[in-house]
Formats: C-alpha cells, structure tokens, sequence
C-alpha cells in the first residue's frame, strides 16, 4: 500500500459582504493586519455561490435585510459588521440571518482581526467539495458520485460521500455498505450549529479513508438546510475531499450544498429526451453554482456526440462515460464502483480527482 502523502491545504478566503465602500476600506485593513486576503461581494447576488464555502462571511448592516429577503441559508461563523449608530437597529436582523457575532467599529476591531488570523491558519484548510446531478432520473449521477468518492479515498484523501437525495434509494446501496453500522441522515437532522468534525466521522459508516452519509431505509425525513450546512460545514474541517450526490428537483438542504461545491457535474445520457429534461434541471441549478459543466454518458442510440450536448446544455463538456456492462453487475454484488481502478468511470474518477486535488489514486496511470 503506498504511503500517505500530504494534501496541500485548499483554503477559502473569507467573504464580506457590503456595498458600503467606507466599511470595506477598514475591512481590507484588518484583514491585511489578519494576514489573509478576502473576497467581496456587493450584495446577495454575488455572495450566493461563495456564501457556504467561505470559512467566515461578514455582512455589512447595509447589506443585512438585502440578505435576509434574499433568503441565503443559516450558517456558522456569520458576523454582523457595522459602526456605532447603524447596528442598533440590526440586532433583531442578525438574530433571523442566523449571525454569531455582532461586531460593532471600531471596539470590534482587534477581535474581527483574530477572526480573520484564524482563517489564514493551517487548521483553517477546507475539503475539495464536489457535488453530482442526475440531467434525467436514471442518468448514473449516484454511480459517479460513489466513483468519484471510492476513487478519492484510494488515492489517500479523507472523504466523505454525502448524499443528498432522499429519494434515491441510499448511496451506502451503491458502495453495497447497507449492513454497516454508523448514522444515517435521520440522526442529523436536527443540527443546526458547529458539528464536531472527529464526532461526526467516527459515528459514520466508514472503511479506510472513506465514510458515507447515507440514507436508512425508514419514514422519509427532510434534511433542513441548517442541517445540511451544519454537516458540510464539519466536512470541510474534517476531511479533504467531499462529494455530494443531489436530487434533480433542488430542495432548501440541496440548495445549500449545491452552493457549497468547488465543482458540479450533471450526468446526461447522450439522447435527444434526456438532454431535453437536463435542460430544465441545468436551468435550475445554474443559478447556485459558479462551476457546472456536463458529463455525457454512453451509449447514443441516435448518435447524438457528446459535444452537442453540452452545446445545447450551454455547459463545458467535464468527460464523456462509454457503455461498461460489467459495473452495474458488479453493483448488484455490492461491489463499489471504480473500486478496481480499471474502466471508463475509474478513468474519467481518477482524472477528476486529480485535477482537483494533485492527488492520484493508487495504481492509476
């Protein structure tokens, strides 16, 4: 078995949020004094995609009711960011954001400075978040998702395999994981704060590198979107490389991590309907994600190319998936996808993998 190596840490910087230009000169000024650099927004619009993966976000008072309207999901390590005057009127906003912390200049100054001290650390380092969508029902997202998180794990990256869909049967199915023990989603979805991240991974199913957060096969619940930022929040700090298998019809929890991605991919096979139903589902997604490209999956029954697709998708072709009748045999024997290293899906895994993190997985080419 090869050696661990060092995953070079993926830090996010933090995010303000303010179109008060005053405000943002003083802090661009602590945040330099924190030693870390910072990514602006100007209102909720421009914060959507960065809102959940920024280990902190700061919210001008001038932009707390815009965001507040704007709907943006609780999460932690929110502060509220004002002057002495305009943030009195702002403790009950705060309080419905969801907002930790008050922070009112300049008293707050040597504080919000610690603040951002602590994300420039090496413990402030966040996972490679990957998050997977099916064009049509039946497309093999949940496959790629497991084969994506199997590969991850063989190339020694800590990882987690989220699923976010409830309706689709249970991704421990897919990896055949259903006889162990650990939580499932129902467990976890009352929690709305800090989740320990060593807790969290210890309760889950897991084997070697990698451990799933999947569903039972009991009474369907809804995972709030506190819940699901609470988890991915925890899966940040705890492990290096995160996928999200999501549902086609987007919820207020799989909003939150389709948000929270570095990378989306929606799986269409290569015929003329499904790219048609994929068109409504990219529609529905584009707005939360800053990176979606498509994936096509063979084989094109009327020679549809792959890059027609993602051209009528008006999405960057990710990589295309041939027929490999042998994988849904295997799954059927509770073999994990991609477990072998060899195939069309263990190919186009490994390449992924490695684009994100520099990481290859074991006996890859």
């Amino acid at each position: 078995m090869p050696p661990r190596t060092a995953v070079p840490p993926h830090r996010r910087p933090p995010l303000v949020v303010t179109s008060d230009g005053d405000l943002l000169d003083d802090l661009l000024r602590l945040a330099a004094a924190g030693g870390v650099e910072v990514e602006v927004a100007t209102d909720p619009a421009a914060a959507r995609t960065r809102w959940q993966p920024a280990p902190l976000v700061l919210v001008g008072t001038d932009q707390a009711q815009p965001c507040l309207r704007a709907r943006l999901p609780r999460r932690s390590r929110l502060v509220l960011v004002g002057r002495a005057g305009d943030v009195e009127s702002g403790w009950q906003v705060a309080d419905l954001l969801g907002a930790e912390h008050v922070a009112v200049l300049p008293a707050a100054e040597p504080w919000l400075v610690d603040r951002f001290t602590e994300c420039g650390v090496e413990g402030a380092a966040t996972a490679r978040v990957v998050a997977v969508l099916g064009g049509r029902g039946g497309a093999g997202a949940s496959i790629l998702a497991g084969g994506l998180a199997v590969t991850a794990a063989r190339a020694r990256l800590r990882t987690l395999l989220l699923d976010a869909d409830p309706l689709g049967g249970g991704l421990d199915l897919v990896l055949g994981w259903e006889q162990l023990e650990g939580l499932r989603w129902p467990a976890l979805t009352g929690a709305d704060g800090r989740v320990d991240a060593p807790a969290l991974v210890r309760a889950l199913p897991s084997r070697g590198d990698l451990v799933v957060l999947s569903w039972d096969r009991g009474d369907l619940v809804a995972v709030p979107a506190e819940a699901m930022a609470a988890t991915l929040d925890a899966a940040r700090r705890g492990r290096d490389f995160v996928v999200v298998d999501l549902p086609r019809q987007l919820d207020d929890a799989a909003v939150t991590a389709l948000q929270a991605a570095d990378r989306v991919f929606v799986v269409v096979p290569a015929e003329l309907r499904a790219t048609a139903a994929a068109a409504r589902v990219v529609a529905a997604a584009a707005p939360h994600c800053h990176d979606l490209s498509v994936i096509v999956r063979g084989p094109a029954p009327g020679g549809l190319r792959a890059i027609e697709v993602a051209r009528a998708l008006g999405l960057t072709l990710a990589g295309t998936l041939r027929p490999e009748p042998g994988l849904c045999r295997g799954l059927e024997r509770g073999e994990a996808p991609a477990a072998g290293g060899r195939g069309p899906l263990a190919e186009l895994c490994q390449r992924i993998v490695a684009d994100l993190t520099g990481q290859r997985a074991a006996g890859a080419a």
